[in-house]
């Protein structure tokens, strides 16, 4: 049986970097164009990035991680592309293709 907290961690990872990819690209609409899509992505993205750090901290309850796995996990979150490889990590340890990272 899977851990619900790091699966939901998993879950919301993709969806938050990519929110992040395109608030990047409407940070260039912003300055370069009449077009000001920055305040509903920047909300978006800003509830993706709390319900990341939400499950990470779940997860991190539950799972009993090291502090240099959350702390990646972490750092992931904040890179333009970390959520893809946060996903694809969680992924593989969800699938057994990975070993599980227990303290």
């Amino acid at each position: 049986m899977q851990n619900s907290a790091a699966h939901r961690l998993r879950l919301v990872s993709g969806p938050e970097g990519l929110s992040f990819i395109i608030l990047l690209v409407g940070m260039i609409f912003k300055y370069n164009t009449s077009f000001n899509p920055v305040p509903v992505l920047g909300m978006i993205h800003g509830m993706l990035f709390l319900a990341y750090v939400a499950f990470l901290g779940l997860a991190w309850q539950k799972q009993g991680w090291d502090i240099k796995r959350v702390a990646l996990l972490f750092v992931l979150s904040v890179l333009p592309t970390g959520g893809f490889f946060a996903e694809r990590m969680l992924a593989k340890e969800e699938r057994g293709e990975l070993a599980p990272a227990a303290a």
